[in-house]
């Protein structure tokens, strides 16, 4: 592999605890300017590939390069190119925002001018400079979460490494930090993120491994990975929620399998097998609730979602992640 295509190159990465073995030959081609998933369930390995190709662990095996550089060999040179955000926010909550970029500013070496410039710059990239002066105490967790990112980003990296970004915040602070990541990439900043959020895979990921037991079990774009399941779901939304048992009665019969049902907006939704036609299938169901007189808010078919090919390949299904304030579970065998 060229070093100038990839941002990251691992072959065979091998780390063990003791009798437990965390990695279990991990191959990662991440390119460059890119959005890299790595996806897996709860103690599946991910942080321990991000804290080997951060320099924090040394591999037991195997060879792992981050802009050309050795992280075993030349450990110096990887730091100064990358960035990494962890799980759990690590600003200073007694300081200001601007305090807490600017202590990490002059940490990296930065003159007091420019120092105070990058500062600047990113508090008003990040939407943080009418909340500049105030303590970190007093941010909500995606406040908390931008300084973050921007505090991994005064050393401008070539590489950030992103481990489970936006753990424990709403919809709406997640979204702000998906359009984030995207300007990030934007800017020719690669990126490996790890997430228990498969959409969050879905919506940034240009690639994807998913990992089970230390082990790589598939590669390939979040499309390509469905695919590969292959299949269709029939997804059926009633317009009235009391008619959803009447709804699964008419996909059921249709369909040939049980569906399963979502209590919590009322969806229906059902497998096409293999060898059967969706189509067909879709339209038997559109003439059946037309002669029931049953109206749908929604009707059709979908590939296999990411959390359906996770499924399929790990054979666990993906965990929501833990709320701000509480410990993760990913790799805490290996901990």
């Amino acid at each position: 592999m060229n070093s100038t295509t990839y941002a990251i190159r691992a072959e065979g990465l091998v780390k063990r605890y003791g009798s437990t073995t965390a990695l279990d030959g991990v191959d990662l081609a991440v390119r460059q300017g890119t959005v890299f998933g790595l996806l897996g369930p709860n103690g599946a390995g991910k942080t321990t590939v991000v804290r080997v190709l951060a320099t924090l662990l040394r591999p037991d095996g195997g060879t792992a390069h981050v802009g050309g550089f050795d992280v075993a060999r030349r450990p110096e040179k990887v730091r100064e190119l990358i960035g990494l955000t962890g799980q759990f926010s690590a600003v200073d909550e007694d300081l200001t925002g601007h305090e807490n970029l600017m202590i990490v500013a002059r940490l990296l070496g930065l003159s007091r001018p420019d120092a105070r410039g990058r500062v600047r710059e990113l508090l008003t990239r990040f939407g943080l400079a009418e909340a500049a002066r105030r303590t970190v105490k007093t941010y909500s967790g995606g406040m908390r979460r931008r300084l973050d990112l921007a505090a991994s980003l005064i050393g401008r990296p070539r590489m950030l490494f992103l481990d489970e970004p936006t753990t424990g915040l709403d919809p709406r602070a997640r979204g702000d930090v998906w359009d984030l990541v995207r300007d990030m990439v934007a800017g020719g900043t690669s990126v490996l993120l790890t997430t228990q959020y498969l959409e969050e895979a879905d919506r940034l990921a240009d690639e994807v491994v998913v990992i089970d037991h230390g082990r790589v079990v598939a590669t390939g774009t979040p499309d390509g990975l469905k695919a590969k399941v292959g299949g269709q779901t029939l997804d059926v939304r009633p317009a009235d929620r009391t008619a959803a048992g009447a709804v699964a009665a008419i996909v059921a019969e249709a369909a040939g399998t049980a569906p399963v049902r979502d209590g919590a907006d009322g969806v229906v939704s059902v497998p096409v097998e293999a060898g059967r036609s969706g189509t067909e299938v879709l339209t038997a169901v559109a003439r059946r609730l037309d002669a029931e007189g049953i109206a749908v808010n929604e009707l059709g078919l979908r590939l296999a979602g990411l959390d359906e090919t996770f499924l399929s390949l790990t054979g666990t299904p993906p965990v929501a992640p833990v709320p701000a304030g509480r410990g993760g579970e990913d790799d805490r065998k290996s901990r």
